[in-house]
């Protein structure tokens, strides 16, 4: 029996709660904590718009905490109506609660509990026109919600996380995302069976690399799918993940950087891709 199903009550049921010492707020706060996460399966996300989405996606909710400020909010009331049908807990709290869970000043006035969920990476069937971007030991949680916004963004199919990575449930990765973690499928797996996996992979493998000889204006994306591989954000691409890339690409710098921070460094990557291999063009693009 997990925490939320010791002290959450009956299934549907809608609590007020006022205490920082209340058994079902201690776990939610304790959600900042990754192996609390892992132990439970869970994840927090904050905000009535994120919370909707996920609702509207699919995901699992098991706990709807909303400030005392929403009663009386239409689109409050009813994602907690929505709440209660799928069998969740639905807790009114106060502003000090929020606040502590948050571990924000300026607290959303919504915030979801939700059961984590990962794409198997035998599932990953790429077709024509799929982009994957596969990440290598990413380490910031603000890197790593920006590539997933960023995956979002240009309809590319996922991410796979490869080796320790920073945790893609994480409170500061969920932010980072604005919503995207709950449309973009997520896989994990070690740099062997990744690489396992890479060897039936239909299309093209890319990767950047300082030592790129190609430059990535200069490859045709648009036969097959593509796997966009990324490296570290300190130390790059390992040699075993570069060496099964079909091509190693370079991005420009005309300045005395040598390199870009990874998730922008994604950003234009996809991008470029995206002319080409997601057959999109400029009416598509979004300001």
């Amino acid at each position: 029996m997990s925490a939320y199903e010791r002290h959450a009550g009956a299934p549907g049921q809608v609590k007020e709660v006022t205490s920082l010492a209340n058994p079902l707020v201690k776990d939610i706060k304790a959600l900042a904590l990754k192996k609390f996460r892992d132990q439970q399966n869970a994840f927090m996300a904050e905000g009535l718009k994120l919370v909707i989405d996920a609702l509207d996606l699919g995901w699992s909710i098991r706990t709807l905490v909303f400030a005392k400020a929403g009663r009386g909010n239409t689109a409050v009331e009813k994602i907690a109506a929505r709440t209660v049908a799928a069998g969740g807990t639905v807790l009114e709290v106060s502003e000090k609660v929020l606040v502590a869970i948050t571990r924000r000043d300026n607290p959303q006035m919504v915030v979801g509990v939700f059961s984590q969920k990962f794409l198997p990476l035998k599932d990953i069937r790429a077709r024509d026109g799929d982009v994957w971007v596969a990440l290598d030991r990413v380490r910031d949680p603000g890197n790593l919600g920006t590539v997933i916004r960023t995956v979002d963004a240009v309809g590319a199919r996922g991410v796979i996380l490869v080796g320790e990575t920073t945790d893609p449930f994480s409170v500061e990765t969920v932010r980072a995302t604005m919503g995207s973690i709950f449309a973009v499928p997520v896989a994990k797996a070690s740099p062997e069976a990744f690489l396992a996996w890479r060897t039936s992979f239909p299309g093209l493998v890319a990767g950047t690399h300082l030592k790129g000889a190609v430059d990535y204006r200069s490859v045709d994306f648009s036969k097959g799918p593509v796997l966009l591989m990324m490296g570290n954000e300190q130390q790059g691409l390992p040699d075993e993940l570069a060496a099964s890339c079909d091509k190693l690409l370079r991005i420009p710098q005309a300045g005395r950087a040598d390199s870009l921070n990874l998730a922008v460094a994604t950003g234009v990557m996809l991008f470029e891709i995206r002319r080409g291999a997601l057959k999109l063009g400029p009416e598509d693009a979004r300001s």
